[in-house]
């Protein structure tokens, strides 16, 4: 018997939360079950299995993010955008460090699932939005984007790992890197002959 008000939603957000104290490798079915005091076949009339799981709980924290981003961005253009949205990653990727990292990892989701799920397409029209502010064009907004991406995450994935111990604070190291990326987007070299 299912127990009653036991939905999707409420055992993907039960799996995000756990990510998030846990991490994200760390979830089990078993784990979600306990934590919301139904047995472990309960869940399965919810979710096909942890793989299935793991890209809901993917697919919630691209549309957390996004929003997030979306809030601290609107009516912000040129250096204000970049940082409101740099701030926004941040911010989140502290706060549900399990849920980010479903945002980093390749994980297979159901291609009917993320049909639905605005969050991923909304993220890809905020961060190119904010890049054209830039004059970018293409190849170079998804070389921009790239970059963008690479320096968030990587950022803050030393910052959870404890990776800069050095006495300069984080924020301070932070601060400056994003001056260097509107620096850098303002002043984007031209594409070489050739590249594609």
């Amino acid at each position: 018997m299912v127990r009653a008000g036991l939905t999707t939603e409420r055992v993907t957000m039960a799996a995000a939360e756990l990510a998030d104290d846990v991490g994200l490798d760390r979830v089990t079915m078993s784990q979600v079950a306990r934590r919301l005091g139904v047995k472990d076949a309960s869940l399965y009339t919810h979710v096909r299995s942890l793989e299935d799981l793991r890209g809901r709980i993917a697919l919630l924290a691209a549309d957390e993010k996004t929003i997030r981003i979306a809030e601290a961005t609107a009516g912000r253009a040129g250096k204000d955008a970049l940082i409101a949205f740099a701030n926004a990653w941040r911010e989140y990727a502290h706060r549900h460090p399990g849920r980010y990292m479903a945002t980093q990892t390749p994980i297979r989701i159901d291609p009917e699932l993320a049909a639905e799920a605005p969050g991923p397409r909304r993220a890809v029209e905020l961060t190119y939005g904010m890049l054209r502010g830039y004059g970018l064009t293409e190849p170079d907004l998804t070389d921009a984007v790239r970059l963008l991406r690479s320096t968030f995450h990587g950022f803050v994935a030393l910052e959870a790992a404890g990776g800069f111990a050095h006495e300069r604070s984080p924020q301070q190291s932070w601060s400056r890197s994003l001056d260097a990326l509107h620096t850098l987007l303002e002043h984007w070299p031209p594409s070489r002959e050739g590249d594609s």
